[in-house]
């Protein structure tokens, strides 16, 4: 039996097959298998933006992407080293992104010519030579979950769909993982469906699993042995972004001991964080699905006005609508959270795929000066402490604050250690004032709208505390009583005071420091959001090699820390990657008047991490030269 033991490396696996044939299922549950072996992982689940695409055709796979190693895993890996492929337009569509020797698992009796001509293959690439440098094993997968299941008394279309769990268990076998937590899992997913569901389901993965590890193939499927990853002390579990991000805004509402009331509307990725928080009542946390993107916003300010925490998330698309709700939060200065889960654009664009394409839209993209805090997450984890943060600037400085994610962080998943909430200081919100004793009004207005000197944010005074009525909305106000104003001089004043609020931000904020690499030097690369992990792997690799590079990542991107320029400064150059055409690059450059050398993808697909290492021995002098 051929027995591979990458114990310090870590090995790529990427499932393929149509929509309907639970990649996404598959996978993720391989994942948790992953997570309690205690292997470190990364996740990238890729799939097409049909709710369900013609059968068999290149443009309706589906996919699902792991690296699992007993070292750091920062990315979901560059190169598969494994594909399992359920039909021929998966082999079609993934085949470009293994490498030389990679082992493909095939599901032999998908690969007919009515399955061909669908995916637009001419010949048989089993016959042409196309897999000559791979390892490639033939199972009849579909063959097998009939026979499987054959004897739970399944239609033939419900017994069909067991060959992800057939698959699973075979995969399962290949890394020696423990079937009894899919057992397990799958008696509560199935527990509403008949009972042959369930039972057929199993059969099917103990199926795969015998299969895999029978004598006549023993020789054949490799297996690997992932130990375990050097992690910190702690109880973990595997999370994805969206799930992340929904446990810490239910936390951040119970730090500021107020409910979270979430508002929103379908929109993909943002809808599974409605999905979550949908089952987080017993946390504080209600949720209101709207009629469009528009109300969801103005539901979240009336949330936030009448005392809870206002939170809403969309995409791009969505986000546009809610623009004009936005200005409405910034200029009665309550507090509210936006997630925007950032896709591929410009319109609907490309839903399911991954882009950072809205950083213009969070600092910029509103009428008139309307400055905003904005704040990124860079993995699936560390949504959980980014939503909380951005919680606690809102009410500190009682403005709205975007959030931003992205299709990759919102659906992949990772190992994550579950927090010690003790840790955590409360969130305090801006007390109300008491009652002024006197009869003149506007001592009243101005108590009301009296600003903290140092955050600036005014008291959160909310309908029903008693002695306190005020009058609040869209008009500009005046600075010290809240009445309508148009004086030109008042405007001037509410304008530099709503700037000087996100600026103080920046008080509140940590310096920012430097991930990796020296203080200073011939080149640092700075990122934002989900391309952290590339760039820390990208990095590495490249110290590694003796080039001496630094690594800067950016959590605040409005205000910026206040210490960036002269950090940035100690290097002779910046590389910037980033998912988009330059809008971080031109942000540095506006703010810092710092000039930065871009490294540009909008391809919809995340980073590799040799895209970034290639990209460090351009511009870094002399290192392509020794690499040559």
């Amino acid at each position: 039996m051929a027995k591979i033991t990458p114990e310090n490396s870590s090995v790529v696996v990427r499932f393929a097959g149509d929509s309907g044939d639970g990649v996404q299922l598959l996978g993720s549950q391989f994942a948790e298998s992953t997570a309690l072996a205690g292997s470190d992982f990364s996740t990238f689940p890729d799939f097409p933006a049909e709710i369900r695409a013609p059968v068999g055709t290149t443009f309706g796979v589906s996919a699902f992407q792991i690296n699992l190693g007993a070292r750091r895993i920062s990315t979901a890996g560059d190169q598969p080293d494994v594909l399992v492929a359920l039909n021929p337009a998966a082999l079609k569509v993934n085949l470009p992104l293994l490498q030389k020797g990679a082992l493909i698992v095939l599901n032999a009796d998908a690969f007919n010519d009515r399955n061909f001509a669908k995916a637009h293959i001419v010949a048989d690439p089993r016959k042409t030579g196309e897999l000559d440098d791979y390892q490639v094993i033939e199972i009849a997968i579909s063959t097998q979950t009939l026979e499987a299941v054959k004897p739970h008394g399944l239609s033939k279309s419900d017994a069909e769909q067991c060959k992800n769990f057939w698959a699973l268990g075979a995969v399962l076998w290949m890394f020696g993982r423990d079937r009894q937590p899919i057992i397990d899992w799958a008696h509560k997913k199935f527990a509403k469906k008949p009972p042959e569901i369930l039972t057929g389901n199993l059969a099917a993965l103990d199926a795969g699993h015998s299969y895999a590890e029978t004598a006549e193939l023993s020789a054949e499927i490799p297996q690997f042995a992932i130990g375990e990853a050097p992690m910190e002390k702690g109880e973990y579990r595997s999370i994805t972004g969206a799930e992340a991000l929904s446990l810490g805004l239910a936390a951040a509402g119970e730090l500021a001991d107020r409910q979270i009331v979430f508002c929103g509307y379908p929109i993909t990725p943002a809808s599974s964080i409605l999905h979550h928080l949908s089952r987080m009542g017993d946390l504080g946390v209600a949720t209101f699905q709207a009629e469009d993107e528009i109300a969801a916003a103005c539901a979240a300010i009336g949330a936030s006005y009448g005392g809870s925490i206002g939170v809403t998330s969309s995409s791009g698309p969505g986000i546009a609508l809610k623009t004009e709700a936005i200005g409405l939060a910034i200029a009665t200065e309550l507090p509210m959270v936006i997630v925007n889960s950032q896709r591929g654009g410009p319109s609907t664009g490309l839903p399911t795929k991954t882009e950072q394409s809205d950083l213009y839209q969070a600092v910029y993209g509103r009428n008139a000066d309307a400055p905003m805090p904005v704040i990124a997450a860079y993995s699936p984890g560390d949504c959980f402490d980014a939503a909380i943060e951005a919680t606690r600037t809102a009410i500190r400085h009682m403005t709205p604050v975007f959030l931003l994610t992205d299709g990759y962080i919102a659906n992949a998943a990772g190992p994550w250690a579950l927090p010690d909430m003790g840790a955590y200081e409360p969130i305090k919100a801006n007390p109300a004032p008491k009652a002024p004793q006197s009869d003149d009004p506007d001592d009243l207005k101005k108590a009301i709208w009296k600003r903290d000197e140092k955050s600036l944010g005014r008291p959160w005074v909310a309908p029903g505390m008693e002695g306190l009525t005020h009058r609040i909305g869209g008009i500009e106000k005046d600075i010290e009583t809240g009445d309508i104003s148009y004086d030109a001089a008042n405007h001037q004043a509410m304008s530099e005071l709503r700037a000087r609020k996100v600026a103080s931000v920046a008080d509140f904020i940590p310096d920012q420091t430097i991930e990796q690499g020296p203080e200073k030097g011939s080149l640092v690369v700075v990122g934002w959001g989900s391309t952290h992990g590339a760039i820390w792997r990208a990095v590495t690799v490249a110290n590694e090699e003796g080039l001496n590079v630094a690594q800067v990542h950016l959590r605040w991107l409005n205000p910026l820390p206040k210490n960036l320029k002269s950090l940035l400064s100690n290097y002779d150059r910046i590389l910037l990657p980033e998912m988009n055409m330059g809008q971080c690059a031109t942000l540095l450059r506006d703010k810092l008047e710092l000039d930065v050398v871009k490294l540009n993808k909008v391809s919809g697909q995340p980073f590799k991490i040799v895209e970034i290492t290639d990209a460090i021995r351009e511009n870094l002098p002399g290192a392509k030269q020794a690499a040559e």
